[in-house]
């Protein structure tokens, strides 16, 4: 599994590009020029959150490696993503219960990243995300995750409430993260399990909370009334380190 990133250069490419889905994490444009193909790309950096910086032809041709830019490159991010069967795989190997990370619309790439950090470093098998309403795997993502990414397989699922009535199947236990809760430290979270972990805002969809056998709650003491999604997901897997360490 390897990571590059790649950049694409000319208008058409570049529309072309987006049009077909790929994933742009940056966009590099000419300063000035507004012509009709520009705000078309512009249009389209704005529709899927692509940070768009404004830059020198010095820039853009220092960048180049065609000389034929047109006033626009685009970076890309290649990632190779795996399959669910892999994780469950790559487990069984290691002689150990398998433990993912199922993620419910994270929508930020840098909680994204820091995810698939505390699950490599947690020794989680892999992390399922879903296809739609979630960040990918951008150039943001794989520096973020600090190098992890290398070496902890990501999972794209269509219908992550199936994909764990599926992994039920297999053996495997579902915890998912949420205010009302039973605490952590009361739950028996030894054994293959599936850390499920919701959404910056909105927490774990209805239809997924309902697929899950266990709901735990983070003790909290402060004055505020939530933990970002990655802090979350690195307390849970934690207690689920904990646990398995004396299982």
């Amino acid at each position: 599994m390897g990571y590059q990133e790649f950049t694409i250069e000319g208008r058409n490419a570049v529309i072309e590009a987006f049009r077909s889905g790929k994933t742009i994490d940056k966009l590099y444009v000419l300063d000035g020029c507004q012509d009709g193909p520009m705000m078309t790309i512009k249009r389209e950096a704005k529709k899927q959150n692509v940070m768009v910086k404004f830059v020198t032809k010095e820039r853009l041709d220092q960048m180049s490696d065609t000389g034929k830019h047109q006033g626009v490159i685009a970076v890309a991010a290649a990632y190779e993503y795996a399959e669910v069967e892999d994780m469950l795989k790559a487990a069984k190997e290691k002689g150990e219960a398998p433990f993912l990370f199922l993620l419910d619309n994270i929508e930020d790439p840098h909680n994204l990243g820091a995810i698939i950090r505390t699950a490599n470093l947690a020794g989680a098998h892999g992390v399922i995300i879903p296809k739609n309403r979630a960040a990918g795997l951008t150039a943001t993502v794989a520096r973020t995750s600090a190098g992890a990414l290398n070496y902890t397989p990501v999972a794209k699922v269509t219908n992550l409430a199936k994909t764990i009535e599926d992994l039920k199947k297999e053996g495997l236990w579902f915890v998912c993260a949420d205010m009302g809760g039973t605490t952590m430290y009361d739950l028996n979270l030894t054994g293959p399990i599936g850390l499920v972990i919701g959404n910056e805002g909105e927490g774990v969809g209805r239809l997924v909370k309902e697929s899950c056998d266990m709901v735990a709650s983070i003790p909290m003491k402060g004055n505020i009334d939530s933990l970002n999604a990655s802090v979350a997901a690195g307390v849970l897997a934690y207690e689920i380190v904990r646990q398995r360490l004396k299982a």
